[in-house]
């Protein structure tokens, strides 16, 4: 490339993650577990999502920020979750894909939500649904704010660092409009249904622990999301390989369907193995339920 010669950020392709920074995480060098750390990584984003709906943020600013905390997490040369409270860091991803976007909030607003979910323990079932017992009257004081304002400074500098100030995410949700509206599927009366269920599987695989949304492009995922969708509801999509046309081919489809499908199942695993509990969102828990899960392995 000559000097003096920019180039935009594509709206349409991501930088994607290498098979060595898939295959081993520094969380993983300092001795997290996989399935753990698989964990963490589902709970962190689950927890941007519930944030970003209460602050009211539109869902391309929310997954965003998980695609940014998804790089900052991966690679020996990533961010560790033992040296970096997991729910910080999730904040700050949240707080670094909100801040260009033109949607003012205010220091006091953030930490407060943010406070607020912390208190819930993972259970955002009802942030989710709009019914959140979530109010202007639930604050946090002074000095809980300013201590919190600080970490949140200091976690956007580190995720900065950590992923090259690569902060652009190319998001699949237009594209899975427009490759509708090419198929012609909004001719018919499931249209909208179709719409709406693709784009849950585009949300879903926000959370996915194959790291979705590192591993393919914009166009795979609204690709195999319109391909399932489409099948789940019953809606007659051409009687040719379409997604050829998008740039997809029948082993990339293939894969990401089955990785889309997989997600109720990921998901309800999760819900089974931590329960009513808490999942590990700071260095300390995490470091208890390192310990603990050692010894239940040694019988100890």
């Amino acid at each position: 490339m000559g000097p003096g010669i920019i180039t935009e950020p594509s709206h349409l392709v991501n930088p994607l993650a290498t098979v060595a920074q898939l295959e081993t995480s520094a969380s993983q060098v300092d001795g997290v577990p996989r399935e753990l750390e698989d964990s963490v990584r589902y709970e962190t984003a689950r927890l941007n999502q519930a944030a970003g709906i209460l602050l009211r943020l539109p869902q391309e600013i929310i997954a965003q920020s998980i695609v940014l905390l998804q790089r900052f997490w991966t690679g020996p040369s990533g961010g560790s979750m033992l040296k970096h409270d997991s729910k910080d860091v999730a904040a700050a991803s949240l707080y670094l894909a909100a801040k260009p976007s033109g949607h003012s909030l205010t220091p006091r607003q953030f930490h407060t939500v943010f406070a607020f979910l912390d208190s819930l323990n993972g259970n955002y079932t009802e942030v989710a649904s709009g019914k959140s017992p979530f109010t202007p009257t639930w604050s946090l004081s002074e000095g809980d704010l300013e201590v919190q304002r600080e970490r949140l400074y200091t976690n956007e500098a580190l995720i900065l660092r950590t992923v090259g100030f690569q902060t652009h995410v190319a998001l699949p949700y237009s594209l899975c409009i427009n490759y509708m509206q090419t198929l012609d599927a909004f001719s018919g009366p499931d249209g909208s249904a179709l719409a709406k269920q693709a784009f849950a599987h585009l949300n879903s695989a926000l959370l996915s622990p194959q790291r979705l949304y590192l591993t393919h492009q914009p166009c795979a995922l609204a690709t195999a999301s319109i391909y399932l969708a489409a099948r789940e509801i019953g809606v007659s999509l051409p009687d040719v390989e379409w997604w050829e046309v998008f740039d997809v081919d029948r082993e990339e489809l293939g894969f990401l369907v089955v990785a889309l499908r997989s997600m109720e199942g990921f998901a309800a695993d999760q819900q089974q193995i931590w329960g009513s509990g808490r999942v590990s969102m700071t260095v300390s828990e995490l470091r208890v339920a390192i310990t603990n899960a050692h010894g239940s392995m040694t019988g100890e």
